[in-house]
């Protein structure tokens, strides 16, 4: 029905253009909207998700105060950043770390050839992830890390799937992380002769009383990790530089040492030079988890500091600190590395490397009770206790920073899941069940460690070389493409060597799976969006509407061809159908549907006049949550209670269920009401739903 309103009609209802401003964030009511003229506009910014929602109690506000932002170049980042260098020695608490065992993993895996096999870790550090992780950096500036890469690859549900698939692996990698690194810390504490024989028996309730302090530091915040982090860090590699400068001289003062491995090394070498090579490459995979701070350095990036007076510039600032970070933290771990492979080698006998040896595990814990005596080597055992315990604040840094962005904004996580405590209680809890589970046994969780670290690996080296061949680099390509099957090599080695890895994986990605779909479900009836933006044609359609006869009636079409006589033929209908008053003016409004995998979108209101008939659309994921907002959002700026009209949809209820969930359509009328029954309580206070 076209419909124009008076000249004084107009003139009365102007005031109302001011009152549906340009950008509207639902949720508060202007009480007196004709108070407002259009000279001095002021846009309405409410939230309607808690418009109806109590007042929280002090303990939810606190567990609820510190939100990690949705990923993206809008995001805004809640903690304190920090100097490049201070956030390394997070991320270092975990890489650093790795010295505590991994020369006594090369000595055990390749013997003598231990150096050899730590010099091939060493030239994949810094030839291979190092830039790789600084090309991750620069793609996903925001902390998303190679997922956030990987995503793009697939649209809508695919590329939602894929996504859980990757986070079970991180799961997986950073929550075993945080259990073995309590495990391995409590076996640093109890293997010390001074510790009594009574605590021997102790180590599950160590542990676990480890991973709680820890959990506790990170419900205190960000800012209070990275400054316990930076002293553990500096001491921890003081105290290793200390034995290897003593290491040195031992082995300078004693040329026998060196003849013997020399010796060694020939006789190895027997056969040719594969008898060298060989071994070395075999015992590649297991050092390859010397490699695992890497994505967690990447994750991190928000809490970095940067300067600019733009945004690109701040940006821009982030990532060359980040790749300082990630370069930094590989030169010294490569120095380390070579001294400490080669040191343990020479100075340690064999037999003290297997089951049951005093350097198990725990090979420069050995030289520095051999070579400084029981107090330093105290000293170091607990500076490597504290390190490795701490080595889960990188990982429970890296989950926070990683996965609240992703599951909330899918609709797969609930609300509260973008909330750093509650998050942490949930790490903490899941991680003090499986020390209980695996008995607090290093050696019991060293396969899922592996396997989700190897395939967090995996996913950046493929995000990288996609990327290359979109840039039309060649040499990143056949680069990065070398460094996909070298990791492709290591992952498939330790799949087969210990296949509990990838099970234990496969539990994370259905148990992530699992909570996702269910969430989902929960979920489907949030308003879901966080920003209504309404054009200028728009705004004037609904002053006219109003000016007309005070009313706003909004008819909801599905449209085909979009004519002149769709429009008529719909509004003829609903006159007959809906109980639309004779004279009223009707406006339409139109949802077209976008990404129906996403969950909360940004609803973007177009005014289009078609022969008269004035139409309100909208791109959204789901239908009847955007016509909810929108209502919402009109009655809220108006003043006014919008009537809406529909019409019932043919098909079984099961199946219009099953659209919705996936699609974003099906029976939109009962699921626009129970939408505004859940955010608005009171009925009166709700737009009309009519449907015939």
């Amino acid at each position: 029905m076209k419909l124009t309103a008076s000249r004084s009609n107009r003139t009365r209802i102007g005031r109302f253009l001011a009152c549906i401003p340009a950008r509207l964030t639902p949720g508060h009511r202007q009480k007196d909207p004709m108070t407002t003229t259009s000279d001095h506009a002021v846009p309405v910014q409410v939230d309607l998700k808690q418009a109806a929602a109590p007042e929280r109690k002090p303990l939810v506000r606190w567990l609820l105060a510190n939100q990690v932002a949705p990923s993206g170049p809008e995001a805004e980042e809640d903690h304190k950043p920090n100097a490049w260098w201070k956030v390394m020695c997070l991320t270092g608490v975990d890489y650093f770390s790795t010295l505590s065992y991994l020369p006594g993993i090369a000595a055990l895996a390749a013997g003598a050839l231990s150096p050899l096999a730590t010099l091939l870790i060493v030239a994949l550090t810094l030839l291979g992830m190092l830039p790789m992780y600084r090309r991750v950096a620069q793609e996903s500036p925001h902390g998303q890390g190679s997922v956030a890469m990987l995503e793009k690859l697939l649209p809508f549900w695919r590329g939602k799937f894929f996504v859980l698939l990757l986070l079970g692996f991180v799961a997986t990698s950073w929550i075993i992380t945080i259990t073995l690194s309590g495990a391995d810390a409590t076996v640093h504490l109890l293997e010390n002769p001074m510790i009594p024989e009574g605590l021997k028996g102790s180590a599950v309730i160590i542990t676990v009383i480890l991973l709680l302090i820890l959990g506790g530091v990170f419900l205190l915040g960000f800012n209070e990790a990275v400054g316990v982090a930076i002293p553990l860090v500096a001491i921890y590699l003081l105290l290793n530089a200390a034995v290897v400068a003593a290491g040195f001289a031992h082995v300078f003062s004693d040329p026998s040492l060196a003849a013997g491995w020399t010796d060694r090394l020939l006789a190895s070498a027997g056969g040719g030079p594969m008898d060298l090579i060989g071994p070395a490459v075999i015992a590649f995979p297991l050092l390859v988890l010397g490699l695992s701070g890497f994505e967690t350095g990447v994750s991190m990036m928000p809490l970095i500091k940067a300067a600019g007076n733009t945004p690109e510039e701040v940006m821009a600032s982030r990532v060359r600190n980040t790749r300082k970070l990630l370069t930094t933290a590989a030169a010294i771990m490569s120095v380390y590395l070579m001294s400490t492979s080669f040191l343990t080698t020479v100075m340690i006998p064999a037999r003290e490397f297997q089951d049951g040896g005093q350097a198990n595990g725990r090979a420069l814990a050995f030289l520095a009770h051999e070579l400084f005596g029981a107090g330093f080597g105290t000293v170091y055992d607990i500076s490597s206790a504290l390190i490795l315990w701490f080595a889960g604040a990188s990982a429970m840094a890296g989950l926070i920073n990683i996965v609240p962005r992703y599951l909330p904004a899918y609709g797969m996580a609930p609300e509260w899941g973008r909330a750093v405590r509650p998050v942490v209680i949930v790490y903490t809890v899941l991680s003090v069940g499986i020390t209980i589970a695996f008995n607090a046994d290093v050696n019991a969780q060293a396969g899922a460690y592996a396997t989700g670290i190897l395939a967090m690996m995996v996913s950046g080296a493929v995000a990288v070389t996609v990327s290359a061949v979109r840039r039309h680099s060649r040499a990143g390509t056949v680069g990065f493409g070398a460094l996909t099957l070298v990791l492709l090599y290591a992952l498939t080695a330790n799949v087969i060597e210990q296949p509990d890895g990838i099970a234990i994986s496969a539990f994370f990605i259905a148990g992530i799976i699992v909570v996702s779909l269910i969430s989902r479900v929960k979920r489907t009836t949030e308003l879901r969006l966080e920003t209504i933006e309404f054009d200028e044609a728009a705004r004037h359609f609904v002053t006219d509407s109003i000016a007309f006869d005070g009313q706003l009636n909004v008819i909801a079409n599905k449209r085909q061809a979009g004519d002149k006589a769709e429009y008529a033929d719909k509004e003829y209908e609903q006159r007959g159908l809906n109980p639309v008053p004779g004279a009223a003016d009707v406006i339409f409004l139109e949802i077209e549907i976008s990404d129906p995998s996403a969950f909360s979108h940004t609803l973007r209101v177009e005014g289009i006049e078609v022969d008269g008939y004035r139409v309100l659309r909208v791109k959204s994921p789901a239908v009847p949550n955007a016509i909810a907002a929108v209502l919402l959002a009109l009655r809220d700026s108006t003043d006014r209670q919008p009537q809406c009209y529909f019409e019932w949809s043919e098909g079984n209820p099961v199946g219009h269920l099953m659209r919705y969930l996936f699609l974003g359509q099906g029976d939109t009328a009962p699921l626009v009401r129970e939408i505004l029954r859940e955010v608005e309580p009171d009925p009166a206070l709700r737009p009309g739903i009519h449907v015939g």
